[in-house]
């Protein structure tokens, strides 16, 4: 049976692979990859995409996806702190270029209902290329990505009243369907719930979740969140993505922000690929082989007027030029929701069929140039900041520092795990002084410690974002110190990968996990068997009375030998002390009541002849043969014999031979 979306996303994610290691082998962005799959693939390219549609639906749900893995690494406090940015930044941006591109299209020709709706198209920004760049290069954190997040977040917002506006726009053949006051409402009680479910629901309900220690009921409990959240928004009126962000800010606020991250991620990959190759497959070569030259100057012009404008409004807050240029060339392309507002726009009448083939082109070539243009920032704005402009453009940098979210962790250790060994070893770190992090997968344990103080953090370390997160690359010593075998194995591997300087110590509960540990990358493996066999042999020894200087160099050699010792069954003996049967043999008995060595002085005790008294034992003191001890009942005597002299010694302990 022929599944026609089944093949497609087999052509997709085939094609796929092939384009993006080409372009890895090239060091050129894999967001270019993926839509020049979209390009090769799509109806005007080779035509091996047939389900359309439903491909355009799986995009929707990478947009989902990747808008609430930025909402999850935003939290609300910050978000407000960035109030300023949002609401006037975004405002600037948005009115300033509508106003720009109306004046251009004006004097063009367009009548002002289009030259509007063409404004409103124009100042949307990709929100999901934008912020995917961000998030691979690790930006949130600056200032720099918050203020970009700040105005994309407008953007998202504001495309309703557009979309409402649109129909009453001069020129437009549509009608309004729904109350603007309406929608407002619905959106208001979306933010309210949105509120209540961060604080009151969302945490109580994962920690129930996280009590089953269940990997696939957390995922799927954060999927059913956000996709709940966003149907929500989308009911209002409200755009799925805002939804998402907003699905991502509930879960921004709880314990479990980096382990939902963690679990998400891999289907946000997945999905996003979806969505950038169907923007790729809107391209119609033959509309842009046509015109190569023409639609390129317009991408270009889009670009330039964009960035310009962004700068300006941004430039209007009082925020550095260098942050300014920043956001400016970040927010030079168009949007995906442009996309969605120009279908409103062709039912409407607001835009001519050649007018939105050209849109669709130009749209693609500014998506496809945002991660080049991207790059390129920095080193650009470095050299604007150099030539000679007024100090109130320069700045001095002060606005651009945010208030610190979280420690910064670097040079520290990383425990993973915090039962009785974690615990031991964070009690013994915090009284040396060394700073240490925990990982710890059981939300109670975390809940609890966190509560004393502790720094501890829910997260599954098998998880390459959860040690990201835990800035494995800056750690000076990671402990494994958890019971699971294949686990260890996993965050062995995975923690090496990502820091191959890192020095690791793997606890483990069975040697034969010794040498697999060391060959994946653990420096010291640690077998609680045969650390128990150890603790035995120490005690063997101090029985015989070996010294404790010879006993510690013993287990010192076991353990440098890593364990070799033990686990060949055969070792020379690194202490001094003659064990052999040439001394004869060393056996304890007991006094017990009535025995008639009792009361005696320990130097003149009447031994069978070949019996020697080494040492005597009384609770938890041991005494030299030579010190004058009176012997009592409980006592223990040490004594060396040979075999002969075995049968008197019964005969004198009948019944206290141990």
């Amino acid at each position: 049976m022929d599944i026609p979306l089944l093949r497609d996303t087999v052509v997709i994610f085939g094609l796929s692979v092939l384009v993006i290691f080409l372009f890895h082998r090239l060091r050129a962005p894999t967001i270019l990859g993926f839509l020049l799959t979209g390009v090769l693939a799509g109806p005007d390219g080779l035509g091996l995409i047939q389900a359309t549609e439903q491909v355009m639906m799986m995009a929707e749900i990478g947009v989902i996806l990747l808008l609430f893995t930025v909402g999850i690494e935003v939290s609300l406090k910050d978000l407000i702190q960035l109030k300023k940015y949002v609401l006037v930044g975004g405002s600037l941006q948005v009115l300033l270029t509508i106003l720009a591109v109306y004046a251009l299209a004006s004097s063009w020709g367009l009548s002002m209902g289009p030259a509007i709706f063409m404004g409103f198209l124009i100042s949307l920004s990709s929100t999901a290329i934008v912020l995917r760049i961000i998030q691979k290069k690790s930006q949130f954190d600056s200032f720099y990505g918050r203020t970009t997040l700040g105005v994309l977040i407008f953007q998202d917002v504001i495309i309703v009243p557009m979309m409402l506006i649109a129909p009453l726009l001069p020129g437009s053949t549509g009608t309004l369907q729904e109350s603007p006051m309406l929608v407002a409402a619905k959106a208001a009680t979306i933010v309210i719930l949105v509120l209540l479910g961060a604080k009151y629901v969302v945490p109580r309900f994962l920690y129930q979740v996280a009590k089953t220690r269940d990997r696939e009921t957390f995922l799927l409990s954060v999927i059913t969140i956000c996709f709940a959240v966003a149907y929500l928004t989308s009911y209002a009126g409200l755009s799925l993505g805002l939804g998402a962000f907003l699905a991502g800010l509930i879960i921004s606020e709880s314990e479990y922000n980096h382990q939902a991250f963690g679990n998400v991620l891999p289907l946000r990959d997945a999905f996003t690929s979806f969505f950038f190759v169907s923007v790729g497959m809107l391209v119609d070569l033959n509309f842009l082989l046509d015109r190569p030259g023409y639609i390129l100057i317009m991408a270009a012009a889009v670009m330039v007027l964009k960035s310009l404008v962004a700068e300006a409004a941004i430039t209007m807050l009082g925020l550095p030029l260098r942050i300014s240029i920043l956001v400016g060339l970040a927010l030079s392309q168009i949007g995906e929701f442009s996309f969605v507002l120009s279908r409103v726009g062709m039912d409407n009448g607001l835009i001519s069929a050649e007018n939105y083939q050209l849109f669709l082109d130009v749209a693609v070539i500014t998506m496809a140039a945002t991660s080049v243009v991207m790059s390129a920032a920095p080193g650009f704005a470095e050299r604007i900041t150099r030539l000679p402009l007024p100090g109130r453009l320069q700045g001095d940098g002060r606005a651009a520092i945010l208030p610190v979210r979280e420690k910064t962790w670097a040079d520290h250790l990383l425990i993973v795990g915090y039962g009785i060994n974690g615990q031991n070893l964070a009690r013994a770190s915090r009284a040396s002084g060394i700073e240490y992090l925990i990982l710890d997968s059981d939300p109670d344990i975390v809940i609890s410690n966190r509560a004393k103080g502790e720094p501890i953090r829910y997260g599954d370390a098998t998880q390459e974002v959860i040690l990201l997160r835990a800035n494995v690359k800056e750690a000076r010593v990671l402990v494994i110190a958890i019971s699971d075998p294949s686990a260890t194995r996993r965050i062995t591997t995975l923690a090496r990968s990502l820091a191959p300087d890192l020095y690791i110590i793997a606890r483990t509960r069975y040697l034969k996990e010794v040498g697999l540990l060391q060959d994946i990358g653990a420096d010291l493996v640690i077998p609680e068997e045969f650390e128990t066999s150890l603790q035995i042999f120490a005690r063997v020894l101090e029985r015989f009375l070996v010294s404790p200087e010879e006993i510690e160099e013993q287990v010192s050699q076991i353990r440098a030998d890593s364990y070799h010792l033990l686990r060949s069954g055969s070792f020379k003996p690194a202490c001094t002390a003659d064990l052999s049967a040439e001394r004869g043999l060393v056996r304890s008995f007991s006094i017990d009541q009535g025995s008639p060595l009792a009361g005696l002085v320990s130097s003149a005790l009447p031994l069978p002849q070949g019996v020697m008294l080494l040492a005597v034992q009384r609770e938890k003191q041991t005494f030299a043969a030579l010190d004058e001890q009176i012997i009592s009942p409980g006592d223990i005597l040490i004594l060396e014999f040979s075999t002969s002299s075995e049968a008197m010694l019964q005969k004198l302990f009948p019944f206290a031979s141990s």
